[in-house]
């Protein structure tokens, strides 16, 4: 048995999708201990939007490090941390012209939505969250109740309360679909509201993602998202936008919302906002809602993790202009052609996404499971999402070289008509 098996806990997951020890990695491969090389159309799911090692990011690290740069500072004030902020607002906020507040926290997805979900209910003074079927927010109590998934929701141990889900208003209904989503979901949910009579209270927030990674890639329609926000208004409740796992370029842009016409309260984003793969989240906050906090009431110890505030500040350079924004347009529509004529060979699959994360639907999760284990004997690292795990999803680094997205996108689509064939 391996130090993993004896000594690591039984919780571990996608080591045992992956059952390879794995030494080194650079942008889209990476190789385990044995030499051999796996394409990563995985990417830490949607950490290293800039690939593994990026040279331009490392060096920042690097050089900040041999100058003895602060590495930990809890909220206190260092270089690096003006950098990134005084970075951010050029590069992204003042472009949009959007009056943020930057708040740190704890280094991780669920930590933004908790401090975010926390501020609503202030904000408000009411204690109800509506969020979406099909969600995922993440794993500690408050975010979790806002997560749909059942089997991460069983893990609790306590009853998850507060939160009310909500019918998600799909693009594309999901191949399957059971719970009614689509873009006339929320005219039911704005008759209750206005009734005073329907036992259903105005909720604190409507937590959303544009795009639902973890729920199977299931894209928003964009009449609905702007019908959720003027509800929002209407009924004096903030929208909160979880751009947790699709910001930071993923879509084609900086926002997965930019050109959807909305204006968020609050913005949760971490993954790839650290850059190189060190821990960061952040929210954007509106300053009339930001001023509700007291100095302290939320902390984290390494809300200052001044080693993502270099390698994310350097990563900021990716948006000073198009280029790499038009590259991800292109990849993007590169990767829909490879995969529409594979869905329009067998019309058991479904492809839905935006940009370049994309999922393919293969109507199970042990099928999506078998061509998750197939392309990973043919040197292709990617996973499965979804109700029961049935969507293939495709989330590679935003910097993959053609070549490597093409030899990727092979393997995928030769172990899906493999497995298909045999299904």
């Amino acid at each position: 048995m391996s130090i993993f098996e004896q000594r690591e806990s039984d919780i571990r997951a996608y080591c045992r999708t992956y059952p390879v020890v794995f030494d080194k990695a650079e942008n889209a491969r990476q190789t385990d201990e044995n030499g051999r090389e796996y394409i990563d159309f995985f990417a830490g799911a949607g950490v290293l939007n800039y690939g593994h090692n990026n040279a331009h990011l490392k060096q920042a690290m690097i050089d900040y490090l041999q100058g003895n740069g602060v590495t930990h500072s809890l909220d206190m004030h260092t270089v690096a941390k003006r950098d990134f902020m005084e970075k951010f607002t050029r590069t992204i906020l003042e472009p949009r012209k959007m009056p943020h507040k930057m708040q740190f926290m704890g280094p991780t997805g669920t930590n933004a939505v908790e401090a975010a979900l926390k501020l609503a209910r202030r904000v408000t003074g009411r204690s109800e969250i509506a969020a979406f079927t099909h969600g995922f927010h993440g794993m500690t109590l408050g975010s979790l109740a806002c997560t749909a998934n059942k089997y991460f929701r069983g893990a609790a141990g306590v009853s998850l309360d507060n939160v009310n889900h909500y019918p998600f208003g799909c693009e594309t209904p999901c191949q399957g679909c059971t719970v009614g989503c689509g873009p006339e979901s929320l005219d039911r949910l704005r008759g209750l509201y206005s009734d005073t009579s329907s036992g259903v209270s105005a909720p604190a927030a409507f937590l959303v993602e544009t795009i639902q990674a973890e729920g199977g890639v299931n894209v928003a329609d964009q009449a609905w998202l702007q019908d959720l926000a003027a509800l929002a208004r209407d009924i004096g409740a903030l929208l909160i936008v979880d751009d947790i796992q699709v910001g930071c370029g993923r879509t084609g842009s900086f926002f997965s919302f930019d050109g959807l016409a909305l204006d968020p309260d609050i913005i949760c984003l971490a993954k790839g906002i650290g850059g190189m793969g060190t821990p960061m989240a952040m929210n954007l906050v509106k300053p009339e809602y930001d001023r509700h906090w007291s100095p302290g009431e939320h902390t984290g110890t390494f809300r200052g993790q001044n080693l993502s505030f270099v390698a994310g500040a350097a990563a900021l350079d990716y948006f000073a202009d198009d280029a790499l924004m038009s590259e991800v347009r292109d990849k993007g529509a590169t990767m829909v052609d490879r995969l529409t004529d594979l869905v329009g060979r067998d019309n058991r699959l479904q492809l839905r996404g935006k940009g370049m994360i994309l999922g393919l639907d293969v109507g199970s999760g042990e099928t999506a499971a078998a061509i998750v284990k197939k392309c990973f004997a043919d040197g292709l690292l990617i996973a499965s999402c979804g109700t029961g795990g049935r969507v293939v999803k495709l989330i590679p680094p935003l910097t993959i070289p053609d070549s490597d997205l093409d030899e990727g996108l092979g393997i995928l689509v030769k172990a899906t008509e493999t497995v298909m064939e045999a299904a």
